[in-house]
This record gives structure tokens, sequence and C-alpha cells, in this order.
């Protein structure tokens, strides 16, 4: 009960205001969780309507990284190096990698985003989470009867129960864990599989995954 609490309101650090980091960001922020987005132009910048929210404030990239306890990283994957170095110190801190390497696309030299974080962070609290499902499914992860489970892996037990209990307060039923660092690529497969059937096989975006257990 004590751990539920100390997770109850979190500050948290967006990287990358489009479609998965805002739509988590009006999640989290509903929920009660403080938001610093970290944008370049804190003037002018994607998803400005996000401030409307009072959870919610503007930073440079670096400043919300150093006011906040968690970092959501969810640039497209070709910037992880990039976004990675920007974020200052981040010993201590959890990152929650939301990003998949699409089509050979991503960082050089590397076969998942999260490997590539570690490798140019301070955090050894790398975890992988919201990267398996559309962002629409973020905006609202009800369906009839039923609301869709995400999934999670890292070496990081601490990062995973952080996710775990974020990916709750996004309004999804369950957030498993997969394993660990090992888990990575995995995880981002896991992505293709469902942008696969959602975009390539005509399913649509309007699908999700589910646990069921018997």
């Amino acid at each position: 009960m004590t751990e539920n609490k100390e997770l109850a309101r979190m500050k948290i650090a967006i990287i990358g205001t489009g479609n998965v980091g805002g739509a988590l960001a009006t999640q989290w922020a509903d929920a009660g969780h403080e938001i610093n987005l970290g944008v370049q132009d804190t003037d002018n910048f994607k998803g400005q309507q996000l401030l409307d929210n009072p959870n919610t404030q503007a930073f440079t990239v670096a400043r919300a990284a150093a006011k906040s306890e968690v970092i959501l990283l969810a640039t497209p994957a070709p910037a992880a190096i990039e976004v990675a170095l920007s974020l200052g110190d981040t010993g201590g801190k959890v990152i929650i990698d939301a990003m998949n390497i699409i089509m050979g696309r991503g960082p050089q030299g590397y076969s998942n985003t999260s490997d590539a974080i570690l490798a140019n962070t301070m955090s050894r609290d790398v975890v992988k989470c919201f990267n398996t499902t559309g962002y629409n499914n973020m905006e609202n992860p009800e369906y009839p009867g039923v609301a869709l489970d995400l999934f999670t892996c890292g070496d990081s037990q601490r990062g995973k129960e952080i996710a775990i209990q974020l990916a709750k307060d996004a309004g999804f039923a369950e957030c498993y864990d997969i394993g660990g660092n090992d888990k990575f690529e995995m995880m981002e497969q896991f992505a293709w599989f469902w942008i696969n059937l959602a975009m390539f096989q005509g399913q649509g975006r309007e699908i999700g995954f589910k646990l069921f257990k018997r």
C-alpha cells in the first residue's frame, strides 16, 4: 500500500509531443501526475494544446528531464541517440522508451532504441513500454466490455513497476512484465506485429491486444 502511494503522483518528462506523447500526457495529467513537456521551442511546438491542462507545463528538453523523476521518450527512432544525449544528467531517473525501429529506420549501430538509450545516458533504469499499440489506443484503451493490456521489459525492476503503474493510470487493464533487457528487440517486433495487422493487413487502427487466462 505504501508503495502505491509513492507512485500515486509522479513528475514525468515527456520528450516528443506528437501522437503518442500527446496521448499519454493527457491521460497522465488527467490522472493527477505533473507533466513536464520537453521541447526545443517552448513558444512554438506540436501539441501546445496540452498546456490547457493545469498539470502540464513546457520546458526545454534538459530542463524537463531535470525537473522529473520519470522520462518518457516518444520521438522518432532515428533520433534516439541525439535525444538521449540531450537529456543531461539522468542518473537515478527512470526512462521509459516508447520508440520502435520501423522498416530499418533507427539509431545507427543498434537493433533497438532501448539499447541506444542505455549506451548514451547515465540512467540504468531504462525500460520499454507504450510501444506495442497505436496512439489511438492510448487515447482510449477501452473496448466493449474490456480494457486493453500493455507489456513492459527491462532489467530495472523499479522502472517496470513505474511503467506498470503508469499503464494502469492511462486506463489499460494490465501491463505484463515480459523480461529483461534481452527482450527489448522482441517488444519492437511485437509493435511491428500490431502495425502489420492494422496497416498492411487492413484491420485498421481500432484493434488491440488482451491477455486472457483460464
